[in-house]
């Protein structure tokens, strides 16, 4: 997907591009798991797809639930999905991040 060491440095049109195209995975991972935590708190939890929106977008962004978790599956499920959005976040940032970082070392590299 990147270009070799023995590759010139990337067009910085090119290189916008690709950050871009990083950026929109990330943000369609970032939608796919809110979705997904939406349709958890919905589903086993009975919440409203407004208050699902609220308690999945907050777990997402490392707060935590704002409704009390009353069933057994949705105690379950956001435990999960905590530990699943820990991770996400790690993984967004290195699709983001992978780029720029890959431009840099390979600026470092070339003779």
């Amino acid at each position: 997907m990147y270009e070799k060491s023995h590759h010139g440095l990337l067009s910085r049109p090119a290189f916008i591009s690709r950050l871009t195209l990083h950026v929109v995975v990330a943000f369609g991972l970032i939608a796919a798991s809110l979705y997904a935590g939406m349709l958890g708190y919905h589903e086993l939890e009975g919440l409203s797809w407004l208050d699902a929106a609220l308690n999945a977008s907050m777990i997402l962004g490392g707060m935590g639930p704002v409704d009390p978790i009353k069933t057994e599956a949705g105690k379950l499920f956001a435990t999960a999905y905590a530990l699943y959005s820990g991770l996400l976040f790690l993984v967004t940032a290195a699709i983001v991040f992978a780029p720029m970082v890959h431009r840099l070392l390979h600026r470092f590299h070339m003779d």
